[in-house]
């Protein structure tokens, strides 16, 4: 079997190769733009803003500019997409969209209905066979490549509803996964159709040691509880004693430093760290090297990017965009800015902001860095703390008190005019001194922060809460597990529950 795993391992190098000789363009960009409106042409979306007129202008991208708005979810949703939803041919994309997927998001949160056509399928599955090639990088033995990958996803189960079917990206992916592959996968269909969280996790567990694990791909704090699990049940010093070719660690979703030290500590050698940035809008970005961080923006994937910068010139303090038109593209960019991503996809989304924040780390290159959501940032009185900021001080204060804050989430008290603290702590700490030390480290890394503290914003409130509080109220609304992911930087819905959820554990 060793002959499979070397040619394999060929293969992956030969495919890199050919990556490497493409290059990164933004001609690459500009491709994409003319395909994906060419297609697009004589839906009603395109006939309505003249797409055939676009293609033919001197200037196509500002002429698309000009002519179609940007808009979030619920924008796109009571102007277009509705109609798709509810089964209208040649809608925003030619034909009939089947397949929608259920964007899980933040605790608390709605789901929202996102296209999915069978171009984007077959995009997301030339995307996965590419990020494969990157391993050629890391030089591992030919016998990793005939390993499993491990899959620690949302429940595949898919639902018909009306016109349409619906359910997790992953199921959808998984229907359309070739058989070649599906062996190679695991926990198996059987298994990832299970929606209860912890009946899934108790049958990984036990199916644990049949398993040769190479690849393991999910968000970090699932992944860790189930490998906790899984060293508990046989009594393993570290994961590596019943998976000991666990070489790759996919991850995405959420920002990784705070539970590194926490993975490591679970470990028996040395496990690569790979970052994705993967939504169910589409697959936009990949770490390609473990050594740097940033990820490689893909360009020829059927999606086309614009940018807007994340500042009071475009956005207003609410986080509404001022300009529904104005945005720049790749060639405009630079480095160690925050930008609102903005999205055109083979799925018919159409300038849509999908609410993330991106920082170039390398414009040549064109590698980006999650820095955070436009909703999930602080600006009570004009302090305009970004997810970036805050996480950045977290990590910071642990480091100093020696200390892992895995999970923790703040919100903007608009009475008391200060910010409403609470960490995940799982040992005796003084949380008023933790208080004062994160207050500090906020003031350091941004100056409205520091200004608004002076003259206007109250001194923070802060609650140490043991970290099973967190998974403890996710599981109360039905959101453990999978690909649900705890709000940092909460809504005043969100903030409520949380508040009423604590009120239950006797905190005041």
């Amino acid at each position: 079997m060793q002959i499979v795993g070397r040619i394999i391992k060929t293969s992956t190098k030969i495919g890199q190769k050919r990556s490497l000789k493409k290059g990164i363009s933004h001609e690459s960009q500009l491709k994409s733009f003319n395909k994906l409106l060419f297609k697009a042409r004589k839906t009603n979306f395109g006939s309505s803003h003249d797409f055939e007129g676009i293609l033919d202008d001197e200037n196509p991208i500002n002429a698309f500019q000009n002519s179609v708005p940007m808009m979030d979810y619920d924008q796109f949703f009571n102007t277009w997409l509705h109609r798709t939803i509810d089964g209208a041919y040649d809608n925003t994309w030619p034909g009939k969209t089947t397949y929608f997927a259920l964007s899980s998001g933040t605790t608390g949160s709605p789901s929202k209905r996102i296209p999915v056509t069978q171009q984007m399928i077959r995009s997301f599955q030339k995307t996965s066979l590419k990020q494969m090639t990157t391993l050629a990088d890391l030089n591992l033995p030919p016998k990793f490549y005939q390993k499993s990958i491990l899959i620690v996803g949302g429940s595949t189960e898919l639902v018909t509803v009306g016109n349409h079917i619906e359910g997790d990206l992953s199921g959808i992916l998984k229907k359309h996964t070739s058989w070649v592959a599906s062996p190679f996968t695991k926990p198996g269909s059987k298994t990832t159709s299970i929606k209860d969280w912890n009946k899934k996790l108790d049958i990984m567990v036990e199916a644990a040691p049949k398993w040769d694990i190479g690849i393991m791909a999910g968000i970090p704090s699932w992944c860790i509880m189930l490998i906790e699990r899984i060293i508990a049940r046989y009594e393993l010093n570290s994961i590596h004693d019943i998976w000991p070719n666990f070489k790759v660690y996919v991850h995405g979703g959420v920002f990784i430093d705070p539970y590194v030290k926490k993975l490591e500590r679970l470990l028996g050698q040395e496990v690569y760290l790979l970052d994705t940035y993967l939504a169910s809008e589409g697959y936009f970005a990949y770490q390609k090297n473990p050594l740097q961080k940033g990820m490689q923006l893909l360009l020829n994937s059927g999606i086309f990017y614009e940018f807007v910068p994340f500042n009071a010139d475009y956005f207003k303090e609410d986080g509404t965009i001022i300009n529904k038109h104005k945005a720049l593209t790749l060639e405009n960019v630079q480095p160690n800015v925050d930008y609102a991503l903005i999205i055109s996809t083979n799925a018919g989304l159409w300038r849509y902001i999908i609410g993330d924040l991106v920082q170039f780390t390398n414009v040549e290159q064109c590698e980006i860095k999650i820095t955070g959501r436009i909703k999930q940032y602080l600006s009570l009185v004009g302090e305009h703390l970004s997810l970036d900021n805050i996480q950045e001080a977290i990590i910071s204060v642990g480091k100093t008190l020696d200390v892992e804050f895995e999970e923790y989430c703040v919100f903007p008290d608009s009475e008391k005019q200060n910010h409403h603290w609470t960490l995940g702590v799982n040992q005796q700490l003084d949380c008023e001194k933790l208080n004062e030390m994160l207050d500090k480290e906020l003031a350091k890394r941004n100056d409205d922060y520091a200004s608004a503290r002076k003259y206007s914003l109250g001194k923070p409130m802060m609650y140490c809460v043991p970290t099973v509080y967190f998974y403890e109220f996710m599981e109360k609304l039905g959101k453990l597990g999978s690909q649900n992911k705890f709000p940092r930087v909460m809504s005043k819905h969100q903030a409520l529950q949380w508040q009423q959820f604590l009120k239950t554990k006797e905190l005041k």
